[in-house]
């Protein structure tokens, strides 16, 4: 379960980090009602690599894991008006990404917090007799 976690927050820190390598990406896919896009893609980027950090020291995982999902939450809207508006996505047709592969990614996001919560989650130990 320990390297399913550092993978997990392996994950973050890579996926976090790509905020800032290809930002136009994230802005593109913000729902036009979130004010500041550059700013909210740089602060969740932070927010992903910090959880993602956060999952490797065991001391840190579970509150890195209840971060990582309440983020997780938090950025579903727009994953939802990725697939809900497609057409609003700048350069989504220019990338050769099809529209089902948006809408594939919404189930994938409770897939993604079962998976934090169960490498987070704290384990019983058996006690001695």
């Amino acid at each position: 379960m320990k390297l399913l976690r550092y993978a997990t927050g392996a994950t973050f820190i890579v996926a976090g980090g790509l905020h800032f390598v290809i930002p136009s990406t994230y802005r593109a896919i913000m729902p036009p009602w979130i004010p500041r896009h550059g700013e909210a893609v740089a602060v969740s980027g932070i927010a992903e690599i910090a959880g993602g950090v956060a999952m490797f020291n065991p001391r840190t995982s579970r509150l890195g894991g209840a971060w990582l999902i309440a983020l997780l939450v938090a950025v579903f809207p727009a994953n939802l008006h990725m697939a809900m508006n497609p057409e609003q996505i700048r350069g989504l047709a220019d990338r050769g990404i099809p529209t089902w592969a948006f809408w594939l990614r919404l189930p994938l996001q409770p897939l993604a917090i079962a998976l934090v919560w169960l490498v987070t989650k704290p384990t019983v130990r058996a006690g001695r007799g």
